[in-house]
């Protein structure tokens, strides 16, 4: 009898880990940069190679970085919704153009229009891995001392836009 009860135990844990995933929302990855500092990166401007950007030109001011690239299905859903949001003056979207040909991204940008105040190329990924990017696109809001206070992964929608974005960058606009 005894030696049926670790199983038995060992069985009713798992069905409360299984339980305890099965409420959760599947699109909802949680981020353990959010609340920590964002990544240092310096990286060669789309448009501009010669140039580049750096989080440190940021400091001071609340801004969202967005990383996209010109094969990504997922993007082309959410772009209109940035190229409108970018007509507001908000904030500044910093580009993030992940693993993708510079001469790609341009095109892109030129045939959908460009929401971003700058666009920076992260060819080799590294800087993504740095976020913990799991695909694209993803959205990160970065307050005035330079950490992450939101993550979204997956497309913005204009409910995460107007639910939870843009309450977050009026609160970070005080």
């Amino acid at each position: 009898m005894k030696r049926f009860l670790v199983p038995l135990a060992l069985f009713a844990v798992l069905v409360a880990f299984l339980a305890i995933g099965l409420t959760r929302d599947p699109h909802e990855v949680p981020s353990p940069l959010v609340g920590k500092p964002a990544p240092a990166f310096t990286l060669p401007l789309l448009h501009d190679p010669a140039k580049s950007f750096s989080t440190a030109d940021m400091k001071g001011r609340v801004w969202l970085l967005n990383v996209w690239a010109s094969w990504c299905v997922s993007c082309r859903e959410e772009h209109p919704l940035l190229v409108e949001f970018a007509k507001t003056g908000t904030v500044p979207i910093i580009g993030l153009d992940y693993k993708d040909g510079s001469e790609d991204g341009k095109k892109w940008l030129a045939r959908l229009g460009n929401p971003y105040s700058l666009a920076v190329v992260d060819a080799d990924g590294r800087v993504g891995i740095d976020y913990g990017v799991y695909g694209v696109p993803e959205t990160y809001v970065i307050d005035k001392a330079g950490i992450i206070r939101m993550k979204q992964t997956g497309p913005i929608t204009p409910e995460a836009l107007e639910k939870q974005i843009l309450p977050l960058l009026a609160e970070l606009a005080k």
